[in-house]
């Protein structure tokens, strides 16, 4: 995050499907859930090492349904399949947003590698 760059919104959109940050820089970015979802910063997600970090199938209906002020520096997250442990600083935030297109990419072609589904499991 650039120096003084702040966040100045934070706001649920679409059912809490959709997360708008805006920065006071001017940099702005929609966040899909399932995207935060799969990307989330909890040790459940990405492990303790690069190694243990998961593909995280069937999000493609997930929702935010709380966002949780952290001290100053993040939000906790938490999402209808009751998965509530990411921290999400405003950098990775920012990075998610910045970032999107290599990581969504990235995301879609293990998803492809491992024979895994963005759609949730029939039940």
């Amino acid at each position: 995050m650039s120096a003084g760059s702040w966040p100045t919104e934070l706001r649920l959109r679409d059912g809490g499907r959709l997360l708008t940050i805006a920065f006071d820089d001017g940099a702005r970015f929609d966040l899909t859930a399932e995207y935060l979802r799969v990307s989330s910063p909890s040790a459940e997600v990405q492990g303790h090492s690069p190694d243990e970090r998961k593909t995280v199938p069937g999000k493609q209906t997930v929702a935010i349904i709380s966002a949780t002020p952290v001290g100053n520096y993040a939000v906790k997250l938490g999402f209808d399949d009751m998965h509530d442990t990411g921290i999400f600083s405003w950098t990775y935030l920012r990075e998610l947003g910045t970032q999107y297109e290599r990581r969504w990419a990235d995301y879609l072609d293990e998803l492809a590698a491992k024979g895994l589904s963005r759609a949730p499991a029939r039940r």
